[in-house]
């Protein structure tokens, strides 16, 4: 009996230590180290008033319901440092200035994208996560940094699946707010905090408040883990948008029949010049600017009433009422207008070769231009009259591409039960939605797609908000965009958009898959499959960020569902299977990459001498 028990001891000590040890690793993520910049330079993309705008304008988030002043207060698992502190944000890579100081935008002297938003009366400040979070990019060379406004991101935000040293952020706040709800002496630090004068009185309210946000977000976690909704881990500068926010809506709110596995993750692209495009996203699938911003807020965690708490249907009094802020997601939009695309900074990443950047000029126009070039629509076709230009971008199927089809197969195939919100084809059909080859009698609401669901509802959200907000219908057509609808078309296939500051928006195609743009235009079989991600520092030659080991990175393997870096590819051979130029020799691919530091640039493209293009062909007629 005596051996019995000790047995069992032993037994419960190596599951309690398995635990602890468990736990310090998921509180200990695996971050890169942070170093600040000598000196970061801001390009003249807008004015420096756009600038703070856009980086702290909220768009009525919430992680959760996490409040501003805790997220301030909360303190690091094993230590007193702040969680907060720009230095340990910055390590997830998210955006800092040596030189920032708090403002009235930025009262918490944040990284760039962390703002606030207040709901309610009394009035509750909210953290807000807005889009220069995820479209705001860095390039650091030898000590130096450049910022790229609207350009894509590195940072590990999105994951919600907890791994053992994983560098997600989610996780690490989640682990935090645990350690101090279950830490008094922690907990007693941060109440003190955040209740000033109202501590002790309020402490028993704020810790039952708290609670209910540290479980919607470990109840998050247990929900995506156990389900598998995430096997294709995301690292640093992706997300699986789509994926996520089809789960969030769908299967959170609605019903758990509606989860599917989401094993795309897609670069966050770059937002220069997207007011001109005809349709956005990846796969082209929106078409007004308004419901693509309602969209992204609720994927980023905006609140909004579809059933009620028993799962019930709500009134129409209370249906898809939102934390969506209309005012706020136009004025990001227009501020957008004025961004320009990055200028390559010569005086950081070094001199422009004229000479080469000419031969890349002739070899773009043979090989690129055909897929790539601003393609201006005439006045007479745009989809919106009032804008000019608008571009129309080519969708290329992904049979023709031949890049990583996961993201557009599974934005075409998943289907969803959203029979719970009793809709009827007469109500929508009053809507300002717009289904591209498609049409509202052929909708089974039974199994509707992602893209069309999303747009019915995001037509609700926006009706609902504009009506709440007293916006009349000139304003609104205003704000959604040129007065266009809510248009939604669905092809496997990705659009081709011009290439004006390309070389600041590593790493290339939608998944990220390859690192720099000489593998780009390089063979397959030349290509990293895997390399590592997180490392902002640039290598200026092949225009990627350094990809090789270093501690706390990301190991990208392209072998993984939703990571193949295959397409998009020049080599010799059939124009097929993802094959859509000739061979590039090492030289040509360098001045390509030379001609695109400068494209966009007209004081450098006028420096460049005339060196005759040969006319773009299809390739050899090859038997399939």
């Amino acid at each position: 009996m005596r051996i019995l028990r000790r047995v069992l001891a032993l037994l419960l000590l190596i599951a309690v230590f398995g635990v602890a040890l468990v736990l310090y690793f998921i509180a200990n993520p695996n971050l890169p180290t942070f170093t600040p910049a000598k000196q970061l330079h801001y390009l003249e993309q807008w004015s420096p008033e756009a600038r703070q705008r856009y980086y702290y304008t909220p768009q009525g988030t919430q992680i959760k319901g996490l409040q501003y002043d805790w997220f301030k207060a909360l303190e690091l698992p094993f230590s007193t440092d702040k969680f907060a502190q720009p230095e340990y944000l910055a390590r997830f890579g998210f955006l800092t200035d040596p030189q920032q100081q708090a403002s009235a935008g930025n009262p918490g002297n944040l990284p760039v994208g962390f703002t606030r938003h207040s709901d309610g009366e009394p009035a509750v400040h909210y953290l807000d996560i807005s889009c220069a979070a995820c479209h705001t990019g860095e390039l650091r060379y030898q000590g130096q940094a450049v910022r790229i406004d609207g350009g894509a991101a590195l940072h590990s935000l999105a994951s919600t699946v907890p791994t053992l040293r994983g560098g997600s952020f989610g996780q690490a706040l989640g682990m935090s707010m645990a350690f101090t709800y279950y830490n008094p002496v922690k907990f007693k630090r941060f109440a003190k905090q955040v209740l000033g004068a109202q501590y002790p009185q309020g402490r028993s309210e704020l810790r039952d408040a708290f609670k209910v946000v540290l479980d919607r977000m470990l109840g998050q976690a247990w929900n995506d883990t156990h389900r598998g909704l995430y096997p294709t881990q995301e690292g640093f500068g992706r997300t699986d948008a789509f994926g996520r926010i089809a789960n969030s809506v769908f299967g959170d709110v609605l019903d758990a029949s509606n989860y599917h596995v989401a094993n795309a993750p897609v670069s966050y692209p770059h937002l220069w010049d997207i007011w001109k495009f005809d349709w956005v996203q990846w796969n082209a699938s929106a078409m007004q600017p308004m419901a693509r911003n309602i969209g992204e807020a609720l994927g980023v965690g905006a609140p909004v009433q579809l059933l009620g708490k028993d799962g019930q249907a709500l009134s129409e009094s209370e249906r898809y009422a939102s934390g969506v802020r209309l005012r706020d997601l136009d004025v990001l939009e227009s501020t957008l207008r004025q961004l320009q695309p990055p200028r390559w900074p010569q005086q950081v990443l070094g001199k422009i070769d004229l000479p080469l950047a000419s031969q890349g000029r002739a070899l773009f126009s043979e090989n690129c231009a055909y897929c790539h070039a601003a393609n201006v629509t005439p006045a007479a076709d745009r989809l919106a009259p009032g804008r000019d230009p608008e571009w129309h971008l080519k969708v290329i199927p992904t049979r023709e591409i031949g890049t990583d089809s996961t993201a557009a197969d599974n934005i075409a195939d998943h289907r969803f039960d959203l029979r719970k919100l009793n809709w009827s084809k007469t109500e929508l059909g009053r809507l300002n939605v717009k289904l591209i080859g498609n049409s509202l009698d052929d909708v089974d609401f039974a199994s509707i797609s992602s893209a069309k669901g999303l747009a019915y509802i995001t037509a609700y959200v926006e009706q609902r908000a504009y009506k709440d907000a007293g916006i009349g219908a000139a304003e609104q057509a205003r704000m959604n965009g040129y007065g266009l609808a809510i248009g939604v078309q669905e092809k496997r296939g990705y659009k081709a958009r011009p290439l004006q500051g390309i070389w600041a928006t590593p790493p290339f195609l939608h998944n990220g898959s390859v690192p720099n743009l000489f593998q780009l235009l390089s063979p397959v079989a030349e290509r990293s499959s895997t390399f590592w991600v997180g490392n902002f520092e640039y290598d200026p030659k092949h225009a990627g960020f350094v990809s090789t080991s270093f501690a706390g990175g990301f190991l990208l393997d392209t072998k993984i569902t939703g990571n193949s870096n295959r397409g998009h590819e020049f080599r010799e051979g059939c124009r097929q299977n993802g094959v859509i130029g000739r061979a590039l020799q090492p030289d040509e691919r360098l001045a390509l990459i030379e001609y695109l530091k400068v494209m966009g640039d007209s004081k450098l493209e006028q420096q460049l001498s005339n060196v005759q293009a040969k006319i773009w062909n299809p390739g050899p007629n090859c038997p399939r």
